[in-house]
């Protein structure tokens, strides 16, 4: 039985730690991806769903590694933290166009690369967590 609660802890924990990475990504950020999405703004849905796969990477290894839930906790923070370094960084680095308004246009290309983006750093954070 007590597995199944240690289940059910880290999963709660794990969820939420998502949502406020989600929500920390689009306070935080120029981009307003949830507005635009619901004006069906294509490269905004990649753009989230990067970084929301990109968190869960993280996330997943940052409990796959940790001994406790306060454990998972720090270091599932410092992994949230880092991603949305890592995507502040990638708009200095792609300085010759303005990564808030191609997705404000709905430029799928750019989408897409936030996408992979997203996905590729949040792979490489969470090796970084791996024992």
């Amino acid at each position: 039985m007590s597995l199944f609660v240690n289940f059910l802890m880290y999963a709660a924990v794990g969820v939420v730690l998502l949502f406020v990475g989600l929500l920390l990504f689009e306070v935080t950020t120029k981009t307003k991806e949830f507005h635009l999405i619901g004006k069906g703004n294509q490269a905004a849905a990649m753009s989230i769903g990067g970084k929301l796969l990109g968190l869960s990477f993280v996330l997943g290894s940052a409990i796959a590694n940790s001994v406790s839930i306060t454990d998972m906790l720090l270091w599932g923070s410092i992994g949230i933290v880092a991603q949305i370094v890592c995507f502040y960084l990638a708009e200095l680095v792609t300085i010759r166009f303005s990564i808030h308004q191609a997705v404000e246009e709905d430029n799928r290309a750019v989408g897409l690369m936030l996408l992979l983006l997203s996905l590729s750093v949040g792979w490489l954070l969470a090796q970084c967590l791996t024992y």
